[in-house]
């Protein structure tokens, strides 16, 4: 595992248990607006924290923090991954994996595993607009078959998607939609232009509250749950 952060303390992160958040370095897409390029492009990367590191502040707030979220950069591009939640669950800790669904086989080998109890998943976009938007080839049917395993896994779970006004429109939330039918939950994150992977994003602009409430009414239509954050 090759880990570049953690904050040790979240009441927000882990719905409702107070958590630790461990970030791991590296992912396999490279978004233009995501906000931690110092895990996702590896001339950012500082020397990583040790996992011995992370175990042992874990060991020391046994009791006090019930939960961990592991995310990044994208969790599961480290084969280690299973190991590394396993010794955290083994202190105790529920666990919550964020992930942006591109190795299936992984998240169905953590949820057989017992390894994980909540999972949160991005959704970029439509299907076909996936290589665009993460500028990076992608295989449409591991996006799906990591949807699937999420909803029929029994365990709690979340989508959401990041929106730039200049990325996605109208078609794309009903595609996207149609994408999650049946879900539980989903949320519209709203993007904040103040750092971002592709400097260009500095410049785009975030959909108003307003219009996120609009598009909310497109994803209440085949979503349990639908929010704003």
């Amino acid at each position: 595992m090759r880990i570049g952060g953690l904050q040790k303390f979240s009441m927000i992160d882990y719905p409702g248990l107070v958590s630790a958040i461990v970030f791991t370095t590296g992912c396999n897409f490279r978004c233009g607006y995501c906000h931690n390029p110092e895990l996702v492009k590896p001339e950012y990367f500082l020397p990583p924290i040790p996992v011995e590191d992370i175990l042992e502040f874990l060991r020391a707030r046994q009791g006090k923090l019930e939960a961990v979220v592991i995310t990044g950069g994208e969790p599961t591009v480290h084969p280690d991954l299973p190991q590394f939640i396993g010794a955290i669950k083994a202190l105790g800790y529920k666990i919550k994996l964020d992930s942006q669904g591109t190795n299936p086989a992984m998240l169905d080998s953590l949820i057989q595993d017992r390894l994980i109890d909540y999972i949160a998943m991005d959704i970029k976009g439509p299907l076909n607009r996936y290589a665009e938007i993460t500028n990076m080839p992608v295989n449409p049917a591991d996006i799906q078959e990591s949807i699937r395993l999420i909803m029929a896994s029994g365990l709690p779970y979340e989508f959401r998607t990041t929106i730039v006004r200049e990325q996605l429109g109208t078609a794309d939330f009903r595609s996207m939609a149609q994408l999650i039918r049946g879900a539980e939950k989903y949320y519209l994150q709203k993007f904040i232009p103040t750092k971002a992977n592709d400097s260009s994003f500095l410049n785009k602009h975030p959909y108003t509250d307003d219009e996120l409430r609009e598009i909310m009414k497109i994803f209440s239509q085949t979503v349990e749950t639908v929010g704003i954050r």
